[in-house]
């Protein structure tokens, strides 16, 4: 299934103030129209278009960055969206989202995604209202109330399967301006379902908002936890290396690179909590390149992909498997080497040891083994 999307940045954007539009001025560092093209890029979705206001496509271009396709919109949303669904071409399915709402979490849009696969022809996150509501008249004196158990606020991306948006969109008449995407797939018999919307997903319409959406952002990150595992047979030679430490024995550890199962699980495990896989997809051992290399390298790749990733790593775990060689004499240089590489506090390293009483292939001194966990903070 093929996920496409449309990005409607056409408006002027003139109530947040400034000389240039609220999509592209810059929100926590970087470009409004960005947050959301790498939100959906993360979230799987293959295409994305967007539709700017006449002569925008350069600065449009900047904000964005490279792979987004660029139509001019319309003068009401409905136009813009028209125009956009053009230029994307056909898709299983299409969400259209606004510029102005940057907060987009991956994770939402997978969850659209899914409801999608239910059976929906459309999905939408949704909040509840929490505030009571009142009706007033042209002076702002209260007239009425109105009942808010029923009602919701409505968020984006909006989801469509793609036939149901475009046949939806082709019965519209062609003069209509309609609120959202949402009401054009209704009118058209779509049927829809509303999921859990996000806080973050609110829409910048005024300066001030630029400052409570960068708190929101800021603040919210998730802990993922990657758990790795290793293993190496003895072999001839004088010595082993472990944690990145040295160690005097009467055999040696045989593997492609340095044989350091102790930082080869954490590599793993760094790489769990990423999503990016395991070790060996990395550093095939089929690559001559790593052959006998030292697994330093390995540790401060896994290290730097978390960063890239935006992600910090707050503690990792490891625990080495064998009868011998001791580990507790060395344990500590473990620590400090280990800290040393991934740039942590000692007291966020642990090195211990255990042994499996003589069971099993380390109990019978054939080979070592460790595990390892990781534990990273990273955006949502």
């Amino acid at each position: 299934m093929n996920l496409a999307a449309l990005i409607v940045a056409a408006g002027g954007g003139t109530r947040a103030g400034g000389s240039t539009p609220k999509q592209y001025r810059l929100l926590a560092g970087k470009p409004v129209l960005r947050w959301s093209v790498e939100a959906l890029r993360q979230a799987g979705v293959e295409r994305i278009a967007a539709a700017i206001g006449a002569r925008q496509t350069e600065i449009a271009r900047q904000a964005a960055g490279e792979g987004v396709a660029f139509v001019e919109g319309g003068p009401t949303r409905t136009a813009s969206v028209r125009a956009g669904l053009a230029a994307l071409g056909p898709a299983d399915i299409i969400l259209i989202h606004d510029a102005a709402r940057p907060g987009l979490a991956p994770g939402l849009v997978r969850s659209l995604v899914q409801t999608l696969e239910e059976g929906f022809g459309g999905a939408a996150p949704a909040l509840r209202l929490l505030d009571s509501l009142r009706r007033v008249d042209a002076g702002n004196r209260m007239i009425g109330e109105v009942e808010r158990e029923d009602l919701v606020r409505v968020q984006t991306p909006q989801a469509f399967r793609g036939e149901v948006i475009r046949a939806a969109y082709a019965a519209l008449p062609a003069d209509a301006a309609v609120s959202d995407d949402l009401a054009v797939a209704r009118a058209a018999g779509a049927a829809i379902k509303l999921i859990a919307g996000d806080v973050r997903l609110m829409k910048l319409t005024y300066e001030e908002d630029f400052a409570v959406l960068e708190r929101l952002m800021g603040d919210v990150r998730v802990t993922c936890v990657g758990s790795g595992f290793d293993a190496h047979r003895f072999g001839p030679g004088e010595q082993v290396k472990l944690c990145g430490v040295r160690i005097a024995h009467d055999k040696g550890l045989l593997g492609h690179s340095d044989a350091d199962a102790g930082w080869h699980a954490l590599v793993d495990a760094i790489l769990g909590a990423l999503g990016e896989g395991d070790i060996g997809a990395h550093f095939p051992p089929s690559d001559p390149q790593w052959k006998d290399a030292n697994s330093e390298t390995f540790l401060r790749y896994a290290a730097a992909l978390a960063a890239k990733a935006g992600a910090s790593i707050i503690h990792v775990d490891i625990t080495l498997i064998c009868e011998r060689p001791k580990i507790a004499p060395h344990r500590e240089a473990m620590r400090v080497r280990t800290a040393e590489v991934l740039g942590l506090p000692l007291t966020h390293v642990s090195v211990k040891a255990t042994t499996t009483e003589q069971m099993g292939f380390t109990g019978r001194g054939e080979g070592l083994a460790a595990q390892a966990t990781a534990t990273l903070s990273r955006p949502a």
